[in-house]
């Protein structure tokens, strides 16, 4: 087993990331050549190869407290460190949520920490990213181990608060305070973390390479944080459950399982789920043999997969602690012991390149969808002119009827032309209005309101059955908005698919399919935010919470990514309804310029045959040099989907690779 297959594999991502930003930088560089570049080519192109270079690859570590997860992410990146760059150690570990990464915009290293009163405001952490000043930012000597590790112990720090200032946060209730008198205990002060958020930003090679490590706390972080559920998880493209086997799957586990792990991937990705079974050197008894240990281990494994309701090949056990000292020492046996490399190896081959099917699935369906488009383009064109480059060619043998003939019919053409050129303009109208109305429902101003009112109504009503009314309320609005949009796009679908029609059957042009903007994706989100809204209000950390603080945490977090849903929906409705026309209006450009140029060598046709051979020669020289631009489409789009797809048939045989291309895309718009 490769002891490298993992950074060696994240290596390989950020090269494939970099032929693939060549692979659209060419199709830039060839549309520009041949003057076939526009404003929203040149956008589109632009925001792919942004996309694809800021792409990052998240893995997500869950667990609760002393389950060894900061020990296990140790192990797995930072061992060649030779020492715990985390804090790792009995007893307290992580007490904030911390995002580790790359920071390409800066020159220099940092943690940057979220004091913990932020949660007293009413801002999202993902609004707090935006905001510096909200921060302590500490800078980290990457050459220096030791201070690197001294600053990141900021993560474990927590203080002596008074219960009110607790309770003001959301980080103690009447349920705590009850286990505390059952205990004998009534404080009047309780520990809480001095942070509630950390990034920290430094060039260790893998980050380099795009990957993020997200760890999170506890059961306690994950239902006093729902945007950890909400956007976090969900956006990892790996979440790594650390369990112990000594302990099997406790109430707790659950818990986390149930609604922070399961829900959160909602069962779209069921490969990017691992529960590593943690610590299994407890289980290295030396009164049993080998035979017994690994029996009881599988043991583990079978029951945690059987609780869990996943595959066993999905249950790694691993010692991190054990991984860790034998990368550190170079001791390969106690590595191999360890089972480390299974965990590395499960991440190398299937979350890899699930994070490249997903990005590759953008760039095939954007830019492979206009080099498709120009293709046809360029297609039509020359099978015009190699239709009147056949009627110059065979025009010096007929009479002088013939060619009157040929010229009424061409101009009886422009006429239609003319014609269906007034029914596309009213057509045009037709779509500005559709366009108007959809803006209209999809107004963000629409929506605020919509969403003020009911933390209105909800504030005013310290019930629980208000609460959830206030909640169903919204979401019934924001359903309503959806169907009102879901039936007008189906209109303005109709509406361009007619004039699409028409200018194919009256004029020739090529059958074009455009994309359909589907409501469904969207519908499908914000129902999936509804649902987290229900398991919000019905989890166990929720009905512990003051309410008042629930109604502040429903908004900022849950609301607020529905907002983020709805904004989306909105950007994305009004790039497509600007955009739709474009391939139809690109292919009448060019009919027109085509066919007046054919009435214009038609009414010369009668002059000398130098003349006619002139232009038979001109047009020629016109289909040979859009023959050329076909071939070079096609080798563009081979190369597109060679790099996308990382699979080097495809420049050979793009044809082969359709079916695997497809599969990208519907990965990508999963």
């Amino acid at each position: 087993m490769d002891e490298d297959r993992l950074k060696q594999q994240l290596f390989a991502l950020d090269q494939w990331r970099n032929n693939l930003v060549h692979a659209v930088e060419s199709v830039q560089k060839w549309l520009n050549q041949n003057n076939l570049a526009s404003t929203e080519s040149d956008v589109k192109l632009y925001d792919a190869i942004e996309t694809v270079k800021s792409d990052r690859l998240t893995i997500a570590f869950v667990a609760e407290f002393s389950r060894g997860k900061t020990e296990l992410i140790n192990a797995i990146f930072f061992a060649d460190y030779k020492r715990r760059l985390l804090p790792s150690t009995v007893g307290r570990t992580t007490m904030c949520p911390t995002e580790l990464f790359y920071d390409q915009h800066q020159t220099s290293s940092y943690i940057r920490l979220l004091p913990i009163e932020s949660r007293g405001e009413d801002r999202s952490i993902a609004d707090l990213k935006k905001d510096l000043d909200a921060w302590t930012t500490l800078a980290l000597d990457t050459n220096s181990p030791q201070q690197m590790a001294e600053r990141l112990q900021e993560v474990v720090k927590f203080k002596n608060v008074p219960i009110e200032e607790a309770r003001r946060l959301g980080l103690y209730n009447d349920e705590m305070a009850e286990e505390d008198a059952k205990a004998g205990n009534k404080p009047t002060h309780v520990d809480i973390p001095v942070w509630r958020h950390a990034l920290i930003s430094f060039p260790h090679p893998l980050l380099q390479q795009g990957l993020v490590i997200l760890d999170t706390p506890g059961l306690n972080a994950l239902g006093t944080e729902p945007e950890l559920t909400l956007s976090m998880l969900p956006a990892a493209q790996a979440v790594v459950f650390v369990l112990a086997p000594d302990t099997g799957v406790t109430k707790s586990d659950l818990d986390i399982w149930q609604f922070y792990i399961k829900g959160a991937l909602d069962g779209e990705n069921p490969k990017g789920v691992i529960a590593a079974l943690n610590k299994i050197d407890t289980l290295w008894d030396e009164m049993m043999d080998e035979a017994e240990i690994n029996a009881t281990i599988e043991k583990q494994v079978r029951n945690t997969a059987e609780m869990l309701g996943i595959d066993q090949h999905n249950v790694l056990p691993v010692s991190a602690q054990k991984a860790l000292v034998a990368k550190a020492k170079g001791d390969h046996q106690l590595l191999l012991k360890s089972r480390i490399l299974t965990l590395e190896t499960l991440l190398a081959d299937e979350i890899v390149p699930a994070k490249q099917r997903i990005v590759g699935g953008h760039v095939i369906r954007d830019v492979g969808g206009m080099v498709e488009e120009t293709r046809e383009l360029v297609r039509a064109q020359l099978d015009k002119l190699t239709h009147q480059l056949e009627t110059l060619r065979s025009a010096s043998g007929r009479n002088t009827d013939v060619i009157k003939h040929l010229t009424q019919k061409t101009r009886e053409q422009q006429i239609a032309y003319n014609n269906n050129m007034k029914y596309l303009q009213s057509s045009r109208r037709a779509l500005t209005q559709h366009t108007i109305a959809v803006m209209n429902e999809l107004s963000l101003e629409a929506f605020d309101m919509l969403i003020s009112k009911t933390r209105r109504d909800m504030e005013e009503s310290w019930t629980t059955g208000g609460l959830k009314k206030g909640m169903k309320t919204l979401f019934d609005g924001i359903n309503e908005t959806m169907q009102v949009v879901y039936r007008q796009m189906s209109e303005t679908h109709e509406l361009v698919e007619n004039v699409y029609r028409k200018f194919h059957e009256d004029h020739g042009l090529p059958k074009m399919d455009f994309a359909k903007f589907s409501v469904d994706v969207y519908r499908s989100d914000l129902k999936k935010v509804a649902e987290k809204g229900e398991e919000f209000r019905n989890s166990t950390m929720t009905t512990m919470t003051e309410q008042s603080f629930v109604v502040k945490k429903f908004f900022i977090s849950i609301v607020s990514h529905a907002r983020e849903i709805f904004f989306r929906i909105h950007s994305d409705a009004e790039k497509w309804l600007k955009e739709i026309m474009n391939p139809l209006i690109a292919q009448i450009h060019i009919h027109k310029q085509l066919l007046e140029q054919h009435l214009d060598t038609l009414c010369k046709i009668n002059e000398t045959r130098e003349t006619l051979a002139k232009n038979v020669t001109s047009l020629e020289e016109q289909c040979k040099a859009l023959d050329v631009r076909l071939k070079e489409l096609d080798q563009l789009k081979r190369n597109l989907l060679a790099q996308a797809l990382d699979d080097s048939d495809a420049k050979t045989d793009p044809a082969s690779n359709s079916a695997a291309a497809a599969s990208a895309v519907e990965d990508a718009t999963a």
